[in-house]
């Protein structure tokens, strides 16, 4: 006999699902981080050149590695992402929702 599973449909933001206050700004946190985060494992870097082509120490590098990207304010991450040689195109358009949404799009 099989279970009928309940689940609920993601709205593709897991902070906005939770209810948490600035889902949003944590989202994009995320995908940022995330992005930093992966570069320093494609380049295969320790955490001291990571934190040396940062320009901060390497227990930040351990805080960003383990996903706390809370810690750090949009800003700041699109600065690391700066630093790893990456552009960054900010791009405002009209949005067919009430409310605009933020998203990030890497290539």
């Amino acid at each position: 006999m099989s279970k009928k599973i309940k689940f609920e449909k993601s709205s593709g933001n897991v902070f906005k699902d939770l209810d948490l206050p600035d889902a949003d700004e944590l989202f994009l946190k995320a995908k940022l981080g995330f992005e930093v985060f992966q570069i320093i494992e494609d380049r295969q870097l320790t955490q001291a050149e990571a934190a040396k082509i940062l320009g901060v120490k390497q227990p930040e590098i351990s805080r960003l590695k383990k996903g706390k990207f809370n810690h750090y304010s949009v800003e700041r991450l699109l600065t690391f992402l700066n630093r790893f040689n990456r552009d960054i195109e900010i791009r405002i358009t009209p949005s067919g929702y009430r409310e605009g949404q933020q998203r990030v799009i890497t290539v």
